[in-house]
């Protein structure tokens, strides 16, 4: 199971939100840069970048912050956050980025997944956020009647690289991932799956791989506090 650390930027700066809420924010550095240099430096294999500014404007805003990650470090990174159309799909993967997360438009315009899974294979992820259960787009501000797991079953014929499930009221909360959950999806779909929301300690990254079917983890308020070592996690999961 791959380890993904997160960098989430807000205004520049590297943050975590409480359950997806912009007002309650925690700034964790003002180097997104640094960030991903000293996560690579730990033996990660993979970045987990949001622009969650971009998120709730419906286009890219922290590109800057985007470009200075990819120019500091080798390890490819994934991005999410305001990506809703192919210009700005091919734009990012044309700067480097080794795959790009649809969100709201996997409910809006699920064409478009389609087409940018046909155009650039292995590139495109589908991000599935959900509140019990149930859909929720444009930066978790907005809730729908789709379920996640309708949502991710749809895509089963669309060539997408895996799908990345957010817990949203797990999110940043530190009180453990929704295992449960996140392994019934995985069950249900043949596309791997990586789980995100509420990943806080060594027990439930061992808690999630242990399950056989689920792919990867994105962490990102625990290394910054210092909940989880990266280091000692990535040993952990290679063992």
């Amino acid at each position: 199971m791959i380890l993904y650390p997160a960098i989430d930027l807000k205004d520049g700066q590297c943050v975590r939100l409480l359950r997806g809420e912009m007002d309650r924010a925690t700034v964790f550095g003002d180097n997104p840069a640094a960030q991903a240099r000293a996560f690579a430096e730990a033996g990660c294999s993979w970045l987990h970048l949001v622009d969650l500014n971009g998120a709730f404007a419906g286009h890219p805003v922290n590109a800057a912050a985007v470009e200075s990650i990819l120019a500091a470090v080798d390890v490819p990174a994934q991005l999410g956050g305001g990506i809703r159309d192919m210009a700005t799909i091919e734009g990012w993967l044309s700067k480097g980025l080794a795959r790009v997360i649809l969100g709201t438009v996997a409910v809006e315009n699920p064409g478009l997944v389609r087409q940018a899974a046909r155009a650039f294979p292995g590139r495109v992820a589908v991000g599935i956020d959900a509140r019990k259960g149930r859909v929720a787009t444009r930066g978790w501000a907005e809730e729908t009647d789709v379920m996640a797991t309708d949502l991710a079953r749809a895509f089963e014929d669309a060539g997408v690289a895996a799908i990345i499930y957010t817990d949203i009221d797990r999110d940043g909360a530190m009180a453990g991932p929704n295992v449960a959950a996140t392994e019934a999806l995985a069950r249900a779909v043949t596309i791997p799956v990586i789980a995100s929301g509420g990943v806080s300690s060594l027990a439930d990254l061992i808690a999630l791989r242990d399950t056989g079917v689920i792919a990867g983890a994105i962490s990102g308020r625990a290394l910054y506090d210092g909940a989880l070592d990266l280091g000692a996690a990535l040993t952990a999961l290679s063992a």
